[in-house]
């Protein structure tokens, strides 16, 4: 009787007795995720069940992501199948509008070039030893696309999940700092103060509808292994515009993307181990990811400079910047600078069309990376 009760009074010490140094300090940055996201209100919707399931993966002899865990079940149930993210797309792709897209279409440009920094990005953690699978998932963070960020991760290099989905949220909120001095860097006071037109065609219903099925067919065939990434964000758009299925889209703005992300946020959370995330490896993934968005910043407007210059200077290299994913928050960084050198200039729609563009370009760059490695072998 006694062993038992000493025994039992050992088991209330166990979490205590099988504590790695590395869990206190992964607790500690769950509470600084959680603070971003409560007190500075920085991608609170994915931050703040990320912290909380990085809290609960780090409290040892829990069991929580062992086989039957709860955790464990939702890592399965969504990530490890890709769903999550999928289901998350097809609300993307119901609040998303094409129409400054569709109404400027040359802008869809800048979309693709302000991808370039993601396959930049790949080569260079191939040149610090980085595996092929693991360089693509370390690159696609320069989509500055959580969903996109996730799948090919969890796809492809799941060990890698934690460090690459907190690396690209974290700096999808922290657009507004990374880009104004690029910007600013790369422009003269003259072209930062280029006006463009402001009136513009609306696009039809007609073209609104035609656009997703369109874009889902011929890219489904340049790139089928991103089909589902890019069928989904479709299928939401498509809902959307067609106007026949309101209930449906309304779900996959609100109900659905929200129990999604409250899933997905702690799933990922639940990957950041301190004895699997604390290592070299994580820190470096963090600097490439930020290497990433800066190359797309800077080649996304080095392209707009070059559409300038062609175009006659009436293009504002300054929209170039909003080539990536981060919908809508670069086009209101756009927006914001251009601003400041022009009370009176008004980038927002034009910006919003290349954010859109940027959009379509991370899926369709994803897409590209998959099938170009199915097709050598390597997956």
């Amino acid at each position: 009787m006694l062993q038992a009760i000493v025994d039992g009074l050992l088991g209330l010490t166990r979490g205590f007795v099988s504590l790695h140094w590395s869990n206190p300090v992964m607790i500690a940055v769950g509470g600084i995720l959680l603070f971003l996201g409560i007190k500075k209100d920085i991608e609170p919707l994915l931050l703040v069940p990320i912290g909380f399931g990085a809290i609960l993966t780090n409290i040892p002899a829990a069991g929580l992501m062992e086989e039957g865990g709860f955790l464990r079940v939702i890592y399965e149930m969504g990530i490890a199948t890709e769903l999550f993210p999928l289901l998350i797309f097809i609300g993307v792709g119901a609040m998303t509008d094409f129409g400054p897209l569709l109404e400027n279409p040359k802008i869809f440009l800048l979309g693709g070039a302000g991808q370039f920094g993601i396959f930049l990005t790949i080569g260079l953690a191939l040149l610090f030893g980085f595996p092929q699978l693991d360089a693509v998932a370390i690159g696609i963070i320069g989509a500055c696309d959580g969903p996109t960020a996730i799948y090919v991760t969890s796809k492809y290099a799941p060990h890698l999940l934690g460090a690459v989905s907190v690396a690209a949220y974290s700096y999808m909120s922290l657009v507004p700092i990374i880009q104004p001095p690029i910007m600013r860097a790369l422009t003269t006071q003259k072209e930062r103060t280029v006006r463009m037109d402001v009136e513009t065609k609306p696009a039809s219903k007609t073209a609104r509808i035609i656009f997703p099925i369109v874009v889902t067919v011929v890219g489904g065939l340049i790139a089928p292994q991103g089909l589902p990434l890019l069928g989904t964000i479709m299928l939401g758009n498509l809902m959307k515009e067609s106007g026949a299925v309101a209930r449906l889209t309304k779900a996959s703005e609100n109900e659905i993307a929200n129990v999604v992300t409250l899933l997905l946020g702690i799933s990922i959370g639940a990957t950041m181990e301190g004895t699997a995330f604390l290592k070299i490896q994580t820190l470096l993934i963090l600097a490439f990811g930020f290497v990433a968005i800066c190359l797309d910043t800077v080649c996304g407007v080095l392209f707009g400079k070059l559409m300038c210059a062609l175009g006659g200077g009436r293009v504002n290299p300054l929209i170039g910047a909003a080539g990536i994913s981060a919908y809508p928050m670069a086009a209101r960084v756009v927006q914001k600078e251009g601003v400041k050198y022009d009370k009176h200039n008004f980038l927002l729609m034009h910006a919003v069309g290349a954010n859109t563009g940027g959009q379509v370009g991370s899926v369709m760059a994803a897409a590209i990376m998959l099938s170009v490695l199915r097709g050598m072998g390597i997956i």
